[in-house]
């Protein structure tokens, strides 16, 4: 079977160096807030473009935190899309605040800026974008409203470390930026992680005493209610570990994407596209089908891996009904839930198992269009 995603590969290619690097964090028994984190919050800012990193325990985390940071509170409202992982509203009403949705763009997936102006109100106060699949959104578009309507805008990178939109790193173009190291991402540690990143002292400053209870550093004075979400040490010391092969990792999988565009090209489905501006690095390759659920059944027999990154919309979800949206009011996000499906395409993926995800893709439409 192929999966659609094998950390144990990566890890395995790395195993020596990253149990060193823990075998020394048990050494020091520093397990909070030791000399690895430090090391991952001035890194992974920098090659985002941002000058301040704030290493926090989830992406989850990270964008509370950063949500929290830029004033986000009860009774403000904030603009965001219907078609994403469920922690992108999730953060928003754990502020307290209420998500106002806009559909998505049917070709990029990421948020269509040509009806944020139009949800705009007094309660608004910042707009909450999301990098999806590891291509950048319209951040041009979407900085011009924010400044026009003295917004926030804290984007949610988790999928998009690496990605480049003009030249610009994620943490180059917006407010602030929350980044997930789960597992399967990019680049992920073994077990949950987080950094929020930004170019702004004052959200820095007060991100990094949220993360620590509110708490001023070593000084028990608590300036903000805050929370216990820091990087932990161990989980820091695998970061720096896989760092330095992140751009390696990213190139794969563009490589990847390329093998698939050109060998999917005749076939009746919809490809991604890449903006040209764009530098995607495809934590997704998703493809659309309107025969998708046979075609992961069918690719499943064959032995290939796939999944439906997301099955159901944020807006019908039963957790968010007291938000009052119904059907067909974001007709682009509840059709591409029924057509998406993600392939294999992490970049250890042999060009053997390469191969066979490409021959059982196009058999298997090529049945199911017979």
């Amino acid at each position: 079977m192929i999966p659609l995603a094998n950390p144990k590969v990566q890890v395995d290619s790395q195993r020596e160096e990253i149990l060193e690097a823990i075998a020394k964090v048990f050494d020091k028994c520093q397990f909070i807030m030791g000399e690895n984190v430090p090391v991952v919050e001035e890194k992974y800012a920098n090659h985002c473009g941002a000058k301040y990193g704030i290493g926090v325990n989830s992406g989850t985390d990270a964008l509370v935190i950063a949500l929290t940071a830029c004033g986000v509170d009860s009774g403000d409202e904030v603009i965001t899309v219907p078609y994403t992982f469920v922690a992108t509203t999730e953060a928003v009403l754990i502020r307290g605040a209420k998500p106002v949705f806009v559909d998505v763009d049917p070709v990029t997936f990421n948020m269509d800026t040509s009806q944020i102006e139009s949800k705009i109100t007094e309660k608004t106060k910042a707009i909450l974008p999301v990098h999806l699949y590891g291509q950048c959104y319209n951040t041009e578009e979407v900085n011009r409203i924010a400044k026009k309507y003295g917004l926030k805008v804290i984007a949610d990178s988790a999928q998009a470390l690496g990605a480049k939109r003009n030249g610009k790193g994620i943490g180059e173009t917006a407010d602030v930026a929350g980044i997930s190291f789960f597992p399967t991402k990019n680049l992920g540690c073994c077990g949950d992680g987080g950094l929020i990143i930004t170019n702004d002292e004052k959200i820095a400053d007060k991100a990094k005493y949220l993360r620590f209870h509110g708490m001023a550093p070593g000084s028990y004075y608590y300036n903000h209610v805050g929370y216990n979400s820091r990087l932990d040490e161990i989980q820091a010391a695998v970061l720096n570990v896989k760092f330095p092969n992140l751009d390696k990792w990213n190139t794969k999988r563009r490589e990847n994407a390329a093998f698939y565009l050109d060998k999917f090209k005749d076939l009746p489905i919809e490809l991604p596209i890449a903006e040209e501006c764009n530098y995607h690095i495809y934590h997704q390759f998703t493809i659309k089908y309107n025969k998708r659920d046979e075609l992961k059944s069918k690719l499943a027999e064959k032995g290939v891996g796939s999944a439906i990154y997301y099955p159901y919309p944020l807006h019908l979800q039963p957790a968010y009904d007291f938000l009052n949206y119904k059907e067909n009011d974001f007709p682009i996000t509840e059709r591409i839930c029924k057509q998406v499906l993600s392939l294999p395409i992490f970049p250890e993926l042999s060009e053997e198992d390469r191969n066979t995800v490409a021959t059982s893709v196009i058999e298997s439409i090529q049945e199911l269009e017979a």
